[in-house]
């Protein structure tokens, strides 16, 4: 899957882009036409939006994107899938509340794509949509979010306006004019006029400063385009998140504003595992595309990032739901300072125009597929067997990252072995691996090394990840596990305060000792950090990566920088985000962290900027301090009583031609 379209954005333009070419060159005429040789599967023709071609699996799809009102015109709705199309028809967020105001509801949103559900597992997917030549016209409105509100004690916010996809003309209410309604507005801190602590109802409710939420799916339809907002029931100063349209917003209290409801995930611009440019990221293989999500609560304690799909939150940076994913805005704290605005809304039209048949000339791991080339997935250990065979696979087999220390060092990445051309960025560990007919080669996917604790246990440094292995007579094809990285100890003596050699070195630590920094493996990864400063200020290293070693505790701290394997990433969703927004990125070395609990500065994993390349965050008290699953992404340091983070697991993919 994967294959791309041509222009300025990576899956969407205007163009006819080389994947319908290519269709069209090996298989007939592909998104309609007369040209298309006897027994050729075509499909239909049409405009309007920007246009995403690509495939999944064998399919191959195009999808009509409209990020503002337009038309959707049929010329010719033959076609050998079936003259129906799938929709996603999100309306804009509702915007959060001022002054200790409950966050916006997200944007109703509609679709018929199989096999969508909201977070409680109930199916979300509305009945088939025929269209046709005659009218041929089919009109969307795409709403906006809801505006930012006053900045001082004023009224609740603005409801989103409703997005729709129906023929034209055609009544309402009708079968064939699909509506979702704008979020509902959080309520204010504001006692009169009556009503405006509440939250609005809409498409997803806005959350209140009140007990009297605002109600998801209004006006109702089934299935549901949404869910209600939270409620303060304490009457403190903590307020309810806004619904989304795959669960309800949290309530305020304990201390902490409620969170956002979650959205949902809709892959109608591309594979889910690709990064579309549309919708919102749940990071994570696979995880794009995920829209309506509720906005955070006002309110003075920790605040969640705004429900996934979109949503916004209080503080900034980003205090208003995403644009065009129907986002609701972030409630706010501060009276001297506007409410978060609703994200605008987005609809989606995708049907089939072709299948192309291709053969996996192997067994093992997750299969996909793009124009030239088969991927071989493993995220878990398993067996790549050779069913149509010799191949000459290209192999990237990325180890289990270190784990980090207490008061120290960042987890160093596991290392990183490539077989294969030489990539911008890494010059190739060897050729490609020859796999013969009718072998079986054993795959070792190597964890990452476990969290270390409870405080008073030591050695307080953390542990290596583990190896990553391809077992193979023309071997070893192995990738060494990550070093952990030094910690703080409490004690005379360097040797718990070192960094640990690995793929790539754990980062030092310094207080009671000054530790050195981890080495790594020649070929696989680099140095952690030293630990240089004051031994009285916990100074502590970022872990080495695939692509760089981690800087020193007294000079940013942060991982080193991993590898990137942009084709890669494209083809089957593995890897994580990098350096310029670029995906398919592998091996990031985790933080370390400077001055914790007196001016703590936070060492980012994979570089500046992070997390990158999975590695784990220097600090935080959140999920970001681990190394995140199959990237042999190293850990991020933090102090007591948060356990540091644990390194990332490893990850094995293999490639051939098609």
């Amino acid at each position: 899957m994967g294959v791309r379209s041509t222009g300025s954005h990576p899956t969407t333009t205007q163009a006819d882009g080389h994947l319908l070419e290519y269709f069209r060159q090996n298989f007939g005429a592909g998104g309609g036409g007369t040209n298309a040789p006897p027994g050729i599967l075509t499909g239909m023709t049409a405009t309007g939006g920007v246009i995403s071609d690509y495939t999944s699996g064998s399919d191959v799809y195009r999808a009509h994107i409209f990020t503002s009102s337009g038309t959707f015109n049929v010329s010719d709705a033959t076609s050998d899938f079936g003259s129906t199309v799938e929709y996603l028809v999100v309306a804009g967020g509702g915007s959060g509340g001022p002054h200790y105001g409950g966050g916006g509801g997200a944007g109703g949103l509609r679709t018929n794509l199989p096999g969508v559900q909201d977070a409680g597992g109930n199916p979300l997917t509305g009945a088939a949509f025929p269209v046709s030549a005659s009218p041929g016209s089919y009109t969307v409105t795409v709403g906006g979010g809801g505006a930012q509100g006053s900045s001082a004690q004023a009224p609740r916010g603005s409801n989103g306006s409703l997005s729709e996809f129906y023929p034209t003309p055609v009544s309402h209410p009708s079968p064939t004019r699909i509506r979702a309604d704008g979020g509902g507005a959080g309520g204010a801190n504001q006692s009169s006029p009556s009503g405006q602590k509440d939250g609005a109802s809409g498409g997803s409710g806005g959350g209140a400063k009140s007990t009297t939420v605002g109600t998801g799916n209004s006006p109702p339809y089934s299935p549901s385009q949404g869910f209600p907002g939270g409620g303060d029931p304490s009457g403190g100063s903590q307020t309810g998140g806004g619904g989304g349209a795959g669960a309800a917003g949290g309530d305020g209290g304990s201390g902490n504003p409620g969170a956002g409801g979650i959205g949902v995930q809709v892959a109608i611009a591309g594979p889910a595992a690709d990064t579309t440019g549309v919708g919102d990221v749940n990071p994570g293989p696979g995880e794009y595309q995920w829209f309506a999500g509720g906005g955070t609560g006002g309110g003075d304690g920790t605040k969640s990032a705004g429900g996934v799909g979109g949503g916004g939150m209080d503080p900034s940076p980003q205090p208003n739901g995403q644009a065009n994913t129907g986002g609701g805005g972030g409630g706010r704290t501060s009276s001297s300072i506007t409410t978060g605005s609703g994200g605008s809304g987005i609809v989606i039209v995708r049907y089939q125009v072709g299948s192309v048949t291709a053969t996996a000339k192997a067994t093992g791991g997750s299969v996909s597929f793009d124009d030239t080339k088969t991927y071989h997935t493993f995220v878990n250990s398993g067996t790549f067997e050779v069913t149509n065979g010799p191949i000459t696979g290209e192999t990237l087999i990325v180890a289990g990252g270190g784990s980090a220390g207490y008061y120290g060092g960042g987890g160093g990445a596991g290392g990183l072995l490539w077989y294969g051309s030489p990539t911008p960025t890494k010059t190739a560990n060897g050729s490609a691996i020859t796999y013969t007919n009718s072998t079986t080669y054993p795959i070792t996917v190597g964890g990452g090394g476990n969290s270390v604790g409870p405080y008073s246990v030591n050695p307080k440094r953390g542990l290596n990840g583990s190896n990553s292995v391809v077992t193979h007579p023309g071997g070893p094809y192995s990738a060494t596990g990550g070093g952990g990285g030094g910690g703080n100890d409490g004690s005379p003596g360097a040797t718990a305060h070192s960094g640990q050699p690995g793929g790539s070195g754990g980062g030092a630590s310094r207080q009671n000792a000054t530790g050195s920094a981890g080495p790594g493996t020649s070929g696989q990864g680099n140095t952690g950090g030293d630990a240089s400063g004051s031994a009285g200020n916990h100074e502590g290293g970022g872990g080495g990566g695939a692509g760089g070693q981690g800087t020193s505790g007294s000079g940013g701290q942060y991982g080193g920088i991993g590898l990137q394997f942009s084709d890669i990433g494209t083809a089957t969703g593995a890897g994580f985000p990098g350096p310029g927004g670029g995906i398919g990125w592998f091996a990031g070395g985790g933080g370390g962290i400077h001055n914790p609990g007196v001016s703590p500065t936070q060492g980012q994993g994979g570089g500046p900027g992070g997390p990158y390349a999975g590695g784990g965050n220097g600090q935080p008290t959140d999920d970001t301090r681990h190394g995140r699953e199959n990237s042999g992404g190293g850990g991020g340091s933090t102090y007591d009583p948060v356990v540091p983070g644990r390194g990332g697991s490893g990850i094995v993919i293999i490639a051939y031609p098609t």
